[in-house]
């Protein structure tokens, strides 16, 4: 049974700091005495010293050792597990995670939270279009979370558009859970298909899995684009299987709140020192109140920054800023650092692409080649234009392959994928 506190984010910061440090404790208690990975990482961790301003200095736990170690991470016997999954594999090969009954608990209380921080109501109809099927855990965690608020679901996930539309027309559904870039597409084929879009009941989409914001917080291209295709309120929000802990942005839409209760956030540099607010580096998050597979300061490999102001919502929690990109996808070309979120950002900006892909390569020494596969629509810029706006807008020029849209979608979309596939890493 997980200890539950809905107001906590709003207290003042020294009383939420006193329940954080509190949990903390327990929690490296618990790891050290249940988990055979962390009796042996803390053997000499007396955790009655731990306090919030210390937690930097207890060790790092990274995917390799995740994956390296997984038996050893699994802190509960065996007969309480009731759901194991594996994360998305988007660092390497999927890693399993083994959930008990209160670490399922703990999943539906977070995403009850980040919903009522949206504005979402139990009076709400929430359509989900990912699924909860092939040991993903996201799906779960939405439906978990709405029904935990009360509010009705609809389990459609990754239903043809055809379905989606016929959900849409039967149910009037409030609020739509989705991949970005898909929900845009399903709007589109609404579209196509004579219905008003904006005039729909749709007022909220919940967007998984891709950023909607720039790192100054505006909506980018293509959370710009399903604000005005739906005439709805577009969330963001972040998530890992590893620590089924969400960010999620309130009605203020100024960053993602982690819920104090179920987790302690740092940005830490390549060499792991914490960084101060406001500078980019990884994203290491400790899952509070974690039963099953307990995790301490884990390594997401995601990169970002901390907002530490207070919230114009009243919560006076730090909160996380849009990913930025992934530490191992970073690109270094001809001395210009750059993630494929960038990449991605300006593509969408860009008049008669429909659809593309990134593919990197080793160039030599000091470079990446980057080659970007794209589908163009008869009233695209030319190329030459489009390599003209990719040069000031990247300080780089991408090799540029032409393909048509179907064969893009067999890469972007292959059989079984989770998430589309717009980043390919041919290095080494």
């Amino acid at each position: 049974m997980i200890a539950k506190n809905q107001t906590l984010a709003f207290q003042p910061p020294e009383k939420t700091a006193a329940v954080q440090q509190e949990l903390l404790r327990a929690h490296v208690v618990y790891c050290k005495e249940h988990s055979p990975y962390y009796q042996r990482l803390l053997k000499t961790c007396d955790p009655a010293s731990v306090t919030l301003e210390s937690l930097a200095e207890l060790p790092l736990t990274d995917k390799a050792e995740l994956a390296r170690c997984n038996p050893d991470f699994l802190a509960a016997s065996r007969d309480k597990i009731v759901d194991i999954v594996f994360s998305s594999g988007t660092t390497g090969q999927p890693v399993q995670m083994m959930y008990t009954a209160s670490d399922l608990q703990r999943l539906a209380y977070n995403e009850m939270l980040a919903f009522t921080a949206c504005g979402i109501r139990p009076d709400d109809t929430i359509l989900l279009t990912c699924t909860l099927d092939r040991c993903f855990i996201a799906g779960l965690a939405y439906f978990s979370g709405g029904c935990e608020l009360g509010a009705a679901m609809i389990r459609n996930g990754h239903g043809t558009l055809e379905s989606h539309e016929a959900v849409i027309r039967k149910t009037n559904p409030t609020v739509l859970v989705g991949v970005p870039s898909f929900l845009r597409k399903l709007g589109a084929y609404l579209e196509e298909r004579g219905m008003d879009v904006t005039a729909l009941s749709v007022k909220k989409l919940v967007c998984i899995g891709e950023p909607v914001r720039k790192a100054d917080m505006t909506l980018s291209k293509l959370g710009a684009d399903l604000e005005v295709q739906w005439g709805a309120n577009v969330f963001s929000t972040y998530a890992s299987s590893e620590t089924i802990t969400t960010f999620c942005e309130c009605t203020a839409q100024q960053g993602g709140h982690l819920h104090p209760d179920l987790g302690i956030v740092e940005i830490i540099d390549g060499t792991g020192r914490s960084l101060p607010p406001g500078e980019p580096g990884e994203v290491v998050v400790t899952p509070l109140q974690m039963e099953g597979m307990p995790l301490l300061r884990f390594k997401t490999g995601d990169i970002s920054f901390l907002l530490t102001e207070p919230c114009c919502c009243g919560r006076n929690t730090p909160r996380l800023g849009p990913i930025i990109g992934r530490k191992n996808q970073m690109m270094k070309v001809q001395g210009t650092t750059l993630y494929p979120p960038a990449v991605f950002a300006a593509l969408d900006e860009l008049t008669g692409v429909c659809e593309y892909c990134l593919i990197v390569q080793n160039s030599h020494e000091l470079s990446d080649r980057l080659i970007l596969h794209l589908a163009l629509t008869p009233d695209a810029d030319d190329l030459e234009a489009i390599k003209r706006f990719l040069q000031a807008r990247l300080r780089v020029t991408p090799s540029i392959v032409l393909k048509t849209e179907e064969e893009l979608r067999q890469t972007v979309f292959p059989s079984g994928s989770r998430k589309p596939v717009r980043f390919i890493d041919q290095r080494g």
